[in-house]
């Protein structure tokens, strides 16, 4: 992830980033990781920052502890964020993997918890 020294302590973050695109799997992806907050398993964190290269996001995410990229479609979008922005090392989820597809996959409760479960695997 990065080459600044790891705390030991177990306090650094956790964080997810979601594809968050327009379609279902978009929206499943971020709700997933809405929902991954709520349950405690992570902290949802900002794509577009890394994008953007805004300093602060960049140095909370450098000094993670663990990083889950949830890509919804097969474009794996936020995983390509992060690679172009120097990150590598992260855990990522990419939905087909569960079966879910672009255009027939709602972000149902269900759904959402599927994912949730599986991303909860990948951080712990």
């Amino acid at each position: 992830m990065n080459s600044k020294p790891q705390c030991t302590c177990s306090s650094a973050p956790k964080l997810i980033f979601p594809c968050s695109g327009a379609s279902d799997v978009g929206s499943l992806a971020d709700r997933a990781a809405r929902q991954m907050t709520l349950d405690q398993t992570g902290k949802m964190y900002c794509l577009a920052g890394i994008g953007g290269r805004v300093n602060t996001i960049m140095e909370t995410t450098g000094d993670a502890a663990k990083i889950l990229v949830i890509d919804g479609c097969p474009q794996e979008c936020a995983r390509k964020t992060m690679e172009q922005a120097g990150f590598t090392g992260f855990q990522h989820l990419k939905l087909a993997i569960l079966g879910l597809h672009k255009g027939s996959s709602p972000a149902t409760g269900e759904n959402i918890r599927l994912v949730a479960n599986r991303g909860a695997e990948l951080l712990a």
